[in-house]
């Protein structure tokens, strides 16, 4: 199994890249796991949120092979605590299918791609920027695979 990062356009933070790199750098001790950057449209201006989900909806389900797991992060998706989570994550690997966690543009997914989606996530019910949903993920992903292997990085 290979999980894939899917990202709708580049982070501009160096701070917040930073801490993703090192976290990745940690993740790949565990799993296979690359991330895939969909260049942000040009021109939105001229876009109505609906067509610029469009858009990127198709780059999105360009980027995604027909038998890999597409799993969204979306406001409305299902919540997890970190040992659920991690869990979920051992079922992924078992099953051996490519995972491809994706996060969108500004204004979420075209209905294509959700109805392509296996499955959907939430970090929180909280709103996050796209870049630090991005941390968050890796992170959460991190602590999923030291909570498998029963490392000391996660204290309940």
């Amino acid at each position: 199994m290979t999980t894939t990062l899917l990202f709708v356009g580049k982070t501009t933070d160096a701070h917040i890249d930073a801490l993703c790199q090192a976290y990745l750098k940690r993740l790949t001790h565990y799993l296979p796991v690359k991330v895939v950057v969909i260049p942000e449209l040009r021109n939105t201006k001229a876009l109505t949120p609906e067509q610029q989900k469009q858009a990127e909806g198709e780059l999105i389900l360009r980027a995604v092979p027909p038998t890999a797991e597409l799993v969204l992060l979306d406001e409305h998706g299902r919540e997890y605590r970190s040992i659920e989570f991690a869990q979920t994550m051992q079922k992924k690997m078992s099953a051996g299918r490519d995972v491809f966690f994706v996060i969108g543009g500004p204004y979420g997914f075209s209905s294509a791609v959700y109805e392509r989606a296996n499955s959907k996530i939430s970090l929180s019910q909280m709103t996050f920027s796209h870049q630090m949903v991005r941390l968050f993920l890796i992170e959460q992903i991190y602590r999923a695979m030291t909570i498998l292997r029963g490392e000391p990085y996660h204290h309940e």
